[in-house]
């Protein structure tokens, strides 16, 4: 009862503010983990010490005549399945409105948390609780999270104006996939490249430019959300949590916009890290989030405004079934699972295996949404993208500036392009695309009808 009091409060304050019916809030939780907790889904250290603190946060957008929308986004490394659906579904009740209109993504740095309670279940009773994360820890999290939307939501500000800019981002991203001359993957291009000849290679295929989204108040700026694509990692699993650089970057950008709350959403980057501009030491962090940071700033510099009512905002989705790998199948993962031979993180892998396949077979959806203000669109996807989706999006919407957040529901792991998946590599492997090449089909399809292309 007192959530749905704040709630009427926050609609009457802000329809009260606003001439045009159009008020946003923000929100900022802390979720960093307790020492000791597993990182990266168990596959690296634990944490040991805490280098700098992960936070999730977002913005929630009040147009009037419309329930709200929720954008969040979570230092984390991943969030999947039914750990998806409970944080989606907390942050919905705390802001009175349908779990539809709630996105959480993730920004993918390794030194953080995993979340998902399906996964977890399967492995619980078999003695292996606990394993990939901390789950008390991960439901405080949840909990703070919503509490944070709910405290928010009570103090709307007004907004006339959307602001949208980009700019290039100069020797971040490169594209890790370098081919050979028979067209398939030659060289894997890591986080943390040291081979000068893979280095060299050129930058291959990313979208270079930093995208931004301002709300304002008048001539006052309330809120920022960024977008870029790369992997955000600069070094990682030495059990010291931290946001990386792009946490880096995006506290740099907030010193230089003092009193805007600074969002920032990953794009599709699964094919996308700096290996070409990092050999993993760690004085590169603060030399690549500073790059980072320059080209937000950029884009922020290059900003447009335009004004924006609440008839200005459109919220869509579109529910797909993904299709999933042929040579996985749920009875073969299942025994794997079942087996005691195997070594413990391949039983694990064998959960994860599990839990997405059975939410196939449940019918269970993978939801695409998509959000239009005004001049800018953003598109919200699942998993570990090729960054191909994010420059066909935009090929596809040229009169808007379109962005893209990515790793939403972690469960399909990496999402390739029909072709990779005759490349080879990494991305493209067993257990770690869960998808099959019809993938392609499916999210094109389902993005051109969200953009009305």
């Amino acid at each position: 009862m007192q959530r749905i009091l704040s709630f009427a409060i926050a609609a009457f304050l802000a329809a009260s503010a606003s001439p045009q019916g159009l008020s946003i809030a923000t929100f900022r939780a802390d979720v960093t983990p307790p020492l000791g907790s597993p990182l990266c889904g168990g596959a690296v250290l634990p944490a040991q010490a805490v280098n700098d603190p992960l936070t999730a946060r977002g913005l929630i957008l009040l147009p009037e005549g419309q329930q709200p929308i929720v954008l969040c986004a979570v230092d984390w490394v991943g969030i999947a399945n039914s750990g998806h659906d409970a944080w989606r579904e907390a942050i919905a009740k705390a802001a009175n409105t349908d779990v539809s209109r709630v996105v959480v993504h993730t920004l993918h740095q390794h030194d953080a948390p995993f979340c998902d309670f399906a996964t977890e279940d399967l492995i619980d009773p078999l003695g292996f609780g606990g394993r990939t994360f901390n789950v008390p820890s991960a439901r405080e999290c949840i909990q703070r999270t919503a509490d944070a939307v709910a405290e928010a939501i009570t103090s709307p500000r007004a907004v006339t104006h959307v602001g949208v800019g980009q700019a290039e981002v100069q020797m971040v991203a490169s594209n890790r996939r370098v081919l050979g001359p028979d067209g398939k993957v030659a060289h894997v291009r890591w986080t943390a490249t040291k081979d000068p000849e893979v280095r060299a290679a050129p930058v291959g295929t990313v979208d270079p430019m930093a995208k931004a989204v301002s709300f304002w108040d008048g001539e006052t700026p309330v809120a920022v959300l960024t977008y870029y694509a790369t992997h955000p990692q600069s070094y990682y699993g030495q059990g010291m949590v931290s946001a990386d650089f792009v946490g880096m970057a995006r506290t740099q950008l907030e010193e230089t916009l003092p009193g805007v709350a600074c969002i920032h959403f990953n794009g599709a980057s699964g094919n996308v890290t700096s290996g070409k501009w990092n050999d993993g030491s760690p004085e590169n962090r603060p030399v690549l989030a500073g790059r980072l940071a320059d080209g937000m700033r950029r884009a922020w510099e290059f900003t447009h405004r335009h004004p924006i009512a609440a008839g200005d905002v459109e919220w869509a989705t579109k529910d797909v079934l993904l299709p999933p790998r042929a040579e996985i199948t749920l009875d073969g993962e299942r025994a794997r699972l079942a087996d005691t031979m195997l070594p413990d993180d391949q039983r694990i892998r064998a959960a994860r295996e599990v839990a997405w396949m059975e939410r196939i077979q449940q019918g269970h959806p993978t939801t695409l949404w998509m959000l239009k203000l005004g001049p800018a669109c953003v598109l919200h996807m699942p998993g570990e993208l090729f960054v191909e989706y994010q420059l066909m999006a935009q090929a596809f919407r040229p009169d808007l500036l379109v962005c893209m957040a990515a790793y939403g529901d972690y469960a399909p792991g990496y999402i390739g392009t029909t072709i990779s998946y005759e490349e080879g590599g990494y991305e493209t492997g067993l257990y770690v695309s869960r998808t099959a090449p019809e993938v392609e089909d499916v999210l094109v399809g389902a993005m051109r009808e969200l953009l009305r292309f």
